[in-house]
């Protein structure tokens, strides 16, 4: 697939720098000269589309390589915006990233927004050396909530792929959200609004992915159970003595060998849950990147 961007960083005079940077229509990347404090070492690039989008038949690829020992974070200024589709056509953006040695890339979008009848798909491919260091924030919302759409669009498809030295598949998840003539999105997604997964992997932030597993641990048994001398922990009820359904679920677990990563999986009624949990628990690499992601 031809390729739309293509950014480099490696170190130059000690310091993380873009020594390369690429991009056509429909795709445009701002690199502000710093972000946070000018002893910070990162590089921080925003992807931004023309008209604020992707538009149906859009076919977008672009390629980071970050060199040994760099920071770089990849993110935008406002959510991507799906834009409905004609016909079958499908919006595609597809991202392949070459992380080196002690090196950190840290992905942390604004969440995805189809709108109605939209057909999008994504695929982002990392491949890291054992040293590493990735941080992936990849959320979708329902939809248009003012135009009151909410899972309305026709598919969303959303593939992250870590590959450790070249070609050992670390971690490998794929989301799949289809209309169905059974049922629809929404009648399965309920009354969530939104699904993000958090990704983190390598040394340099496992004080995070330690913090991050306490936290939801914490979380979910707070708002999840209480205590039972029959058996253990259930759900809490209301005051109806009803089950109540939690506006927020966040669960997490470790992948690869000595459980060198942490995944997060999140579903949630509002798009500011999410934020605020994510402007939270990523609060810690702001000593890495100049400033703490979200805010």
């Amino acid at each position: 697939m031809e390729k739309q961007g293509r950014v480099v960083v490696d170190k130059v005079g000690g310091r993380s720098t873009v020594t390369r940077c690429f991009s056509k229509y429909p795709l445009k990347f701002i690199i502000p000269r710093k972000v946070g404090s000018s002893e910070t070492d990162a590089v921080w690039v925003y992807t931004l589309t023309y008209g604020g989008g992707i538009v149906s038949g859009d076919s977008v690829s672009c390629e980071f390589t970050i060199g040994d020992g760099c920071t770089t974070v990849l993110t935008t200024q406002a959510s991507t915006k799906v834009y409905k589709s004609v016909g079958s056509k499908c919006c595609e953006q597809v991202l392949e990233a070459r992380v080196g040695n002690d090196a950190l890339l840290a992905v942390i979008p604004d969440p995805v927004t189809c709108f109605s009848t939209a057909r999008y798909s994504q695929k982002q491919v990392f491949r890291v050396a054992s040293n590493s260091s990735l941080v992936i924030v990849d959320w979708i919302t329902s939809g248009r909530h003012e135009s009151g759409e909410k899972w309305d669009f026709d598919l969303y498809k959303s593939a992250n792929h870590i590959f450790i030295e070249d070609d050992e598949p670390l971690f490998l998840d794929m989301v799949h959200l289809e209309r169905g003539s059974i049922s629809s999105i929404a009648e399965r997604m309920q009354d969530y609004q939104v699904i993000a997964m958090v990704v983190l992997l390598g040394p340099r932030i496992k004080h995070i992915q330690n913090l991050v597993q306490e936290n939801v641990k914490r979380m979910m048994s707070e708002q999840l159970h209480i205590p039972s001398t029959a058996s253990g922990l259930q759900l809490k009820p209301n005051s109806d003595n009803r089950f109540t359904k939690p506006s927020f679920i966040a669960s997490s677990s470790v992948f690869g060998p000595k459980g060198i990563g942490v995944v997060v999986r999140i579903a949630a009624t509002t798009t500011e849950s999410v934020y605020e949990f994510l402007q939270h628990q990523l609060a810690g690499l702001e000593p890495l990147l100049g400033i703490s992601p979200y805010h």
